[in-house]
């Protein structure tokens, strides 16, 4: 049974480790190999299923780096936390995603939702997220007739080719601050369980968010967004509301609290 087999939890704790030097939240913190790996072995140690090795933000506005930049930041941190757990790769390149799963990852974690074809020749899990656009500009001027029977579509159709391309396991991600205002934001939060219905798991990502930022800015009458790391009452918050939904793997900075959340959830739903 491989470490992903073995992951039973209703929902699973995916701890994001950024090695980068630029994303939104924790860039510049773990981007050596050294404190990348003890960061990773701490959300482990925190109750993390799965840690999230990303080498390229996708922040809005970010720029893409190549892939040999990727590939370095990246292989040393899964060779080694692969020992320990399980490692997810949260690459949108398949040379990025096929190395890192020789390196040991049991999971890619992919933005554009376009390496479903190579990622089932490699037999590992699968998450299909929604973009609108590329994350240089997808904040521009995100536009739907309806968000949620949109992005639905979209998921269905790409986890489909997953599943049939022989990816392990698939799950779909609405890709909360990815090509959306914060009306489709919460529009989709409310929506959850209708993606829970399609029959695929489903994972978000909402920690630290700009979402939250705004809204617990709105909350205290002030015009200014709520610091990155001040939002994480906003971040728990949606995923309670995730996992009353169904949702059955969330992506968080602080697993710390979300592992405390997920008790609570569990013991709300008996």
């Amino acid at each position: 049974m491989s470490g992903l087999e073995s992951l039973t939890n209703s929902v699973l704790i995916m701890g994001i480790l950024n090695v980068t030097p630029d994303s939104f939240s924790d860039g510049g913190k773990y981007d050596d190999i050294d404190s990348a790996v003890a960061r990773g072995q701490q959300l482990f140690a925190q109750g993390a299923d799965i840690v999230d090795i990303g080498g390229e933000s996708t922040r809005p506005g970010s720029a893409e780096i190549s892939e040999e930049t990727e590939l370095e930041r990246v292989i040393p941190v899964v060779q080694e936390l692969s020992k320990q757990g399980v490692v997810s790769i949260d690459t949108k390149k398949a040379a990025v995603a096929m190395a890192a799963v020789e390196a040991g990852a049991e999971i890619v974690n992919d933005v554009s939702s376009e390496l479903a074809t190579d990622v089932g020749k490699l037999g590992v899990g699968y998450v299909a997220m929604h973009m609108q656009g590329l994350p240089e500009n997808m904040q521009d001027n995100p536009d739907y007739a309806n968000v949620t029977a949109e992005v639905k579509q979209y998921l269905v159709e790409k986890a489909e080719i997953a599943s049939q391309a022989g990816c392990s396991r698939v799950w779909i991600d609405p890709g909360f601050g990815f090509g959306k205002s914060l009306e489709h934001n919460l529009e989709l939060l409310s929506n959850l369980s209708d993606f829970g219905e399609t029959g695929f798991e489903v994972a978000i990502g909402t920690s630290r968010k700009s979402m939250f930022g705004h809204l617990l800015a709105m909350a205290d009458g002030s015009e200014k967004p709520v610091d990155v790391e001040d939002r994480q009452v906003g971040s728990l918050f949606s995923e309670w509301i995730a996992m009353n939904q169904g949702v059955s793997l969330v992506r968080v900075h602080d697993v710390a609290n979300t592992h405390k959340l997920r008790g609570l959830a569990k013991g709300n739903s008996k």
